[in-house]
């Protein structure tokens, strides 16, 4: 079992900057390909990012890049997001989440990869 904790939420004037941390239970953080995704009212839950095990490969959609960088501390069993210039657009609850079956390198996502989620933390770009 891997137990996920997300914090770091809040609400920002438009422009502003948050990090988000996830901290994981267990050992083997290592060996888990790490995603966040988020999901707006009404909205399906979408990927934001993604990183490898090691943090050798990392994804991001297309609207995220250049704003937002994920990034691990494998030592500390934590992933973060760090989300600057944050636009109203960006109002959601952020979930990171873990894939324990990734391959080396791999970035997996889809959210049928991911087995663990954490509760989510809520994020607000204010106008």
């Amino acid at each position: 079992q891997v137990q996920l904790v997300e914090s770091g939420g809040g609400s920002v004037q438009a422009g502003g900057s948050l990090r988000l941390s996830c901290a994981a239970s267990g050992r083997t953080f290592s060996r888990y390909a790490m995603g966040w995704f988020r999901q707006a009212p009404g909205k399906e839950r979408e990927i934001v990012a993604c990183i490898s095990r090691s943090g050798g490969s990392t994804y991001y959609v297309d609207s995220m890049k250049g704003r937002f960088t994920i990034s691990r501390d494998n030592a500390k069993n934590t992933v973060y997001l760090q989300m600057n210039s944050l636009k109203p657009e960006d109002t959601a609850v952020y979930y990171c989440a873990a894939d324990p079956d990734a391959v080396a390198g791999g970035t997996p996502r889809a959210r049928y990869n991911y087995d663990y989620w954490g509760q989510g933390t809520q994020v607000t770009g204010s106008p």
